[in-house]
């Protein structure tokens, strides 16, 4: 889960992370209002929306009176802003964050994500702070600094050094640098954060340290521990179908393709949807069935796949372990009867009653249904399907 930047400070000042003094606001009126009770003659106005790249898009832009305040304001929400992260299809502007101005002397980047290798939390600092980071580790990897901090041991003070000395910051800078990377290392173990990013991380005139951006993400598996984050949750910024699958304990991902897969399996769906490229087609999606599949889930499961009218045709790729074919294949049926299956659906079922599934497949003579030999016979039906090449 997500949360938006106003949220993540609002986080970071209960850890005594510093942030520069801001406020959200809905409508050009309230942004105006909150502008005036932060002072000053400099404001920023961020568009919210759960993606990056922001200021490249016109989401981020300064205001020098309260009335450039309000008119920036009035034409971000409700604009649909489109990102490298947002994809075509851009996401809609429903609030704005209004923060005071800051005196930036040099920008950094500092992050925390879990590294799955070395199962540890790592730390990361770059001094290509405002650049994307994927571009900085593409371009010049040795600009990142990494450090694993062990959670039986957890933050200590040679972890924030390393950092710093890589940063090249003075003896004066590292004291508050090591105190604000220390306070975020807090803040991600607390709060089981997957993903925190300060993208930039200033300092300013006077030498402090401040997270003028911040994104977090969060384990969905321990949500169940912070009701507060749940309380954050903007469900807007979440795509409806993926949404409408948690309901029927479905895990659905959309993706750009056209090719619809339905598996069961995260490993088996990663590898479907690789094959499904292999063979010069694109998964239109991801969609975990899971070992409890019965024939009202994979019924859903179609019809959560032919909401997206990309969708030319449908890879049923199931291994029966947990779940029996047989269920599998009456559940494919069923779908037929709820829901307009217009395209064709290639079939490979294998494992726990496979011959009895293929029987019933077979016996219910519907001519989108297309059976597969193998994997690869599967993949390479679904893309020729998809293509209108399959014969």
């Amino acid at each position: 889960m997500n949360i938006h930047e106003y949220q993540a400070k609002e986080i970071f000042r209960q850890y005594g992370v510093p942030v520069p003094r801001g406020g959200v606001a809905f409508t050009g009126p309230e942004a105006r209002e909150v502008a005036e009770q932060l002072g000053g003659d400099l404001w920023v106005v961020k568009a919210q929306i759960h993606a990056g790249g922001r200021g490249k898009a016109g989401g981020v832009k300064l205001a020098r009176s309260l009335d450039e305040v309000e008119r920036i304001a009035e034409e971000m929400i409700g604009m649909t802003l489109v990102t490298h992260q947002t994809g075509p299809e851009g996401k809609k502007v429903e609030k704005v964050y209004i923060e005071e101005g800051a005196d930036i002397q040099k920008e950094y980047y500092l992050g925390m994500v879990l590294d799955r290798s070395l199962e540890m939390p790592v730390m990361m600092a770059s001094t290509e702070g405002g650049m994307e980071i994927e571009e900085v580790a593409a371009k010049h990897p040795e600009k990142i600094i990494k450090v694993a901090i062990d959670p039986t041991i957890g933050f200590q003070g040679f972890h924030g050094r390393k950092l710093a000395f890589g940063l090249g910051l003075s003896k004066e800078e590292m004291r508050p640098f090591i105190q604000f990377a220390q306070a975020l290392y807090k803040v991600y173990m607390d709060k089981d954060a997957e993903m925190i990013e300060i993208n930039p991380l200033i300092k300013t005139g006077s030498g402090a340290f401040l997270a003028l951006d911040a994104k977090m993400g969060f384990d969905d598996n321990a949500l169940f521990k912070h009701p507060d984050i749940m309380e954050m949750r903007d469900l807007s910024e979440e795509d409806p179908v993926e949404l409408e699958a948690k309901k029927y304990g479905l895990s659905y991902v959309n993706l750009d393709g056209d090719v619809g897969c339905m598996v069961n399996g995260a490993g088996l769906a990663m590898a479907t949807m690789d094959i499904i490229k292999h063979e010069g087609g694109e998964p239109a999606n991801f969609l975990d069935v899971g070992g409890g599949a019965n024939p009202d889930t994979v019924a859903k499961g179609f019809e959560l796949i032919l909401q997206d009218p990309n969708v030319k045709s449908i890879f049923v790729n199931i291994f029966g372990g947990i779940v029996r074919c047989d269920r599998i294949a009456n559940g494919i049926l069923q779908a037929t009867q709820q829901v307009e299956v217009n395209v064709p659906v290639i079939v490979r079922l294998d494992g726990t009653n496979a011959q009895e599934a293929a029987e019933i497949l077979q016996k219910a003579n519907i001519k989108n249904i297309i059976p597969a030999t193998d994997l690869a016979d599967g993949a390479r039906k679904a893309v020729a399907a998809a293509k209108g090449e399959l014969a």
